[in-house]
């Protein structure tokens, strides 16, 4: 079950939030929910490296790399 809570944030910050979250494809709910469970589970390992990799999920190369490139420095 969903529970709304009220938040408090300068305006300007809650704007730039919004469209980085638009060009995200995502919302501030969304991230605020990802956030709070990253907070609540914090120290688990296990926990936070699959939250990066949902929270990484939008990144798009548009190709698939090969072993040389991906090994060049």
């Amino acid at each position: 079950m969903l529970k709304n809570i009220t938040l408090s944030a300068d305006e300007n910050l809650i704007k730039k939030a919004r469209e980085k979250a638009r060009e995200e494809h995502t919302t501030l709910n969304d991230n605020f929910r990802r956030w709070l469970k990253r907070y609540v589970t914090s120290g688990s390992n296990k926990s936070n490296y699959d939250d990066l990799m949902n929270d990484l999920n939008y990144v798009n190369p548009g190709r698939k790399f090969s072993r040389d490139e991906l090994n060049e420095r």
